[in-house]
């Protein structure tokens, strides 16, 4: 099995890798990686997500091998990439911006193929976020998640795992920025503080060159006075790297609205459960 994208999972699978986090969680010197190994593509400016993917590789015994993203971008083809690795490899984990080259290994590939992340969407993070915040708010499924930013990757996986798990999506930002998603779990809009009335998740992802100016930091900045027109026990989930005084502001980082940098260790758990699930049904 791959995993390409959030849209390609059922709600049954969401939560099958769920409860296998939990298990791993449980047990963590299981070592059920034991003489495997993986091709991991990654930029080098790439921080948590290869760190959680190496390391969780690692700890449940199995090997890496790593290289920079652009070694797929040579003239050979990818048909004839992957079939020279399934000799050699398990699996690959990918972090590139084209997920079309993800989806043509995929699509030649015996072994399990899975997007680290692309610059249409991230699900192996946004996975992740959920199952954190399902550990914080039980209620998880009946909460209003409002993503306050454009059009992106982020976005994207945030209204494909609403779809999936039947969840209340908003989505907030500058005219333009709309999916164009016929969908009763998403609601675009343009105006922040009444999006922010009825939500209990603000999700955030940092700003792309042409929102880094005062006009739309001063519209669309999540800050400590935005946050208390959302519900009672609300939080906010900022997708790092952030910036401070940007999507977000110094004091709301500095508030009990942040949900903390502990909010991640669990991506560890998730991409180790990501790994196996895919590896069990291959």
């Amino acid at each position: 099995m791959h995993l390409i994208n959030i849209k390609s999972l059922t709600e049954s699978q969401i939560l099958d890798i769920y409860n296998l986090a939990n298990e791993l969680k449980e047990n963590k010197t299981e070592k059920r990686l034991d003489g495997k190994t993986f091709a991991l593509f990654f930029p080098e400016s790439s921080l948590r997500t290869r760190i959680t993917f190496e390391k969780g590789i690692k700890e449940l015994g199995g090997t890496c091998i790593l290289f920079p993203p652009d070694t797929l971008d040579k003239r050979e083809e990818l048909e004839d990439v992957i079939k020279y690795l399934e000799n050699w490899v398990d699996g690959l984990i990918i972090r590139h911006s084209d997920l079309a080259k993800i989806k043509t290994l995929a699509s030649y590939a015996t072994i399990s193929v899975i997007n680290a992340m692309t610059a249409e969407d991230h699900p192996c993070e946004i996975l992740s976020d959920l199952y954190s915040i399902a550990e914080i708010r039980k209620n998880y499924r009946d909460l209003t998640y409002t993503f306050v930013g454009v059009a992106n990757n982020i976005s994207r996986s945030w209204m494909e795992i609403a779809k999936v798990m039947n969840l209340t999506f908003r989505h907030v930002c500058a005219s333009g920025n709309q999916f164009g998603e016929d969908s009763s779990h998403y609601c675009f809009t343009t105006n922040l503080d009444s999006a922010l009335r009825g939500s209990d998740v603000i999700l955030t992802d940092s700003l792309s060159g042409e929102c880094r100016n005062d006009e739309y930091i001063k519209s669309y900045q999540i800050t400590v006075e935005r946050m208390q027109l959302a519900n009672e026990g609300a939080i906010l989930n900022p997708c790092p790297p952030f910036f401070r005084d940007e999507e977000v502001s110094t004091e709301v980082i500095n508030s009990d609205y942040f949900v903390g940098y502990e909010f991640k260790k669990n991506l560890i758990y998730v991409q180790q459960a990501i790994i196996l699930y895919c590896l069990l049904r291959q």
